[in-house]
């Protein structure tokens, strides 16, 4: 009995082992069918495939369902069928992290690499972000947010290269749109007109340029401003309200010579289509058109044609479009182009304020108008009229002509401010903070561009990596340059000797503060 025991442990043992090399060899000797091999810049590495199939929606999960060779090569550079083997030419480091990802199911930032670069790499890969771990989301998303700010820099720094009259016109753009001037007729006229109008710093001609035209706005404005005012009306004999001749001379003076400015910056301009692409040229035109259509208008409406009956509406319609004059002061105020510029590049911002702002606008006024519908005494008895309330309350505005009456309307419009306050509050900051970069880049570059008879700007980026400079007039007196290099770098100053034509400065980090003064 006791041997058949021991047999029958035997028998036991030797089927485990038997099981145990079968489990095994099933594992680690699987049919070269079951693998293929990946070259990634070199870096070999034998993929399984049921690990690979574990995340279908990846690259290389892709592969293996690619029927024909043009597919494969839709995903991979390269392909050798004999051998099953596909290449890759990516980074070979960075496949490490990714094979990790496929046996782990979390991908983490690699040290040392560029955010941007990472984004990249994951998503040539496949691999989405959700995929990243709980160490490294936060971190990743910051650094994206770092990285995107950038990105709007360079894409603000692209479109304002587009036109010669927008936000941050440096003096590259001016040295890069000289050289379009190259075989045009009367290329030196036009080059020196065009630069003294769009450089009020480059002579004291172009000073007194820009000084006039920025007179003749604000006459024009106020010449507007005047005209609406009752005491300097005038009625014909036939009791029919006219025009103040003293008011209107001085509005035909004004648009002749923003019309004729308009004109000479045209003719001058090295490219027709980039200037009327310009806003700011695009104003300039809107600001002196209502003036002429009105003089059109008026000559239309002599033979009192029944078929212009409404002319006299349209005319007042158009000259209603004059205050489009006023943002011709964007042209000489560097905080409204900056304010122009951030709301252009705050879309997204704008947009998210004015959803919030609806929805809370919509959910207010159909509680208020619940509340408030069955007393007397109050006005909210529309949900239209609670728009209204609504919108004034969240904007913390409160005009006081609407407003609730009942105790439970009075609790709802408290919590509507409160609401108001941070709806409003939350997109603004970012906004904020774009302006406040913008218009400190404006600042920066208005240094450069005062002094341009003593040094000329060969090339600026808003990123402030390289910064180069060359001298003009070799019997200036010395410049000196202080730089202050943030974070960790000390004040230097650097002499501009005119022995030396051209210097270059290697900026290590993103803000830059400069200043510059004469050495008498």
């Amino acid at each position: 009995l006791f041997s058949k025991h021991c047999r029958g442990i035997s028998y036991l043992r030797s089927f485990c082992t038997l099981f145990f090399i079968m489990t095994y060899g099933k594992i680690l000797h699987q049919p070269e069918g079951c693998f293929i091999n990946v070259n990634v810049g070199g870096f070999k590495q034998r993929m399984d495939l049921t690990v690979l199939k574990r995340f279908p929606q990846t690259r290389l999960a892709r592969l293996l369902c690619c029927r024909s060779k043009e597919a494969i090569l839709e995903l991979c550079d390269d392909f050798s069928p004999s051998e099953m083997e596909y290449y890759f030419d990516r980074n070979p480091s960075f496949f490490c992290y990714v094979l990790n990802f496929y046996l782990t199911g979390k991908i983490h930032l690699v040290d040392g690499l560029c955010v941007v670069s990472f984004f990249q790499e994951i998503e040539y890969w496949g691999i989405k972000e959700r995929h990243l771990d709980f160490c490294c989301s936060t971190k990743f998303h910051d650094l994206m947010d770092l990285a995107e700010d950038g990105i709007w820099d360079q894409r603000s720094d692209e479109m304002q290269l587009n036109s010669s009259g927008s936000s941050i016109t440096d003096l590259s753009v001016l040295e890069d749109d000289e050289q379009m001037f190259e075989g045009s007729w009367c290329a030196n006229v036009r080059r020196s007109v065009w630069i003294r109008l769009e450089n009020p710093g480059f002579s004291t001609s172009a000073k007194v340029m820009a000084v006039a035209s920025l007179a003749v706005v604000i006459t024009s404005i106020v010449a507007m401003c005047v005209h609406s005012m009752p005491d300097f009306h005038q009625v014909d004999p036939a009791e029919k309200k006219i025009e103040n001749p003293v008011l209107t001379f001085f509005e035909s003076l004004c648009v002749v010579f923003f019309s004729a400015e308009f004109i000479l910056r045209l003719v001058v301009s090295p490219s027709a289509r980039k200037f009327m692409c310009s806003p700011l040229n695009i104003i300039d035109l809107l600001s002196v058109m209502p003036f002429y259509v009105t003089i059109l208008c008026d000559l239309m409406n002599e033979g009192e044609s029944t078929d212009l009956e409404n002319v006299g509406k349209v005319v007042q319609i158009l000259r209603l479009m004059r205050v489009f004059r006023v943002l011709k002061l964007a042209r000489h105020s560097a905080g409204l182009r900056s304010l122009g510029a951030t709301l252009r590049h705050s879309s997204r911002e704008v947009g998210l304020l004015v959803l919030f702002l609806s929805v809370g606008i919509s959910v207010f006024s159909s509680l208020i108008y619940c509340v408030e519908k069955d007393s007397q005494e109050s006005e909210l008895q529309t949900i239209p009229i609670g728009w209204w309330w609504a919108t004034i309350s969240m904007t913390t505005v409160g005009y006081g002509d609407t407003l609730p009456v009942t105790l439970a309307g009075k609790l709802i419009g408290t919590l509507c401010i409160i609401c108001g306050l941070l709806i409003v509050a939350l997109p603004i900051t970012n906004i904020f903070n774009k302006f406040s970069k913008f218009y400190q880049k404006l600042s920066a570059l208005s240094l450069l561009r005062t002094c341009p008879n003593h040094f000329s700007l060969a090339s600026l980026t808003l990123r402030l990596n390289l910064t180069s400079f060359a001298l003009q007039p070799p019997a200036q007196p010395p410049i000196f340059l202080s730089v202050q290099l943030s974070p960790k770098h000390t004040l230097q100053q650097v002499s501009l000797q005119p022995c030396i034509p051209i210097f270059s400065l290697l900026l290590l980090s993103f803000k830059l503060t400069c200043y510059h003064h004469y050495c008498l």
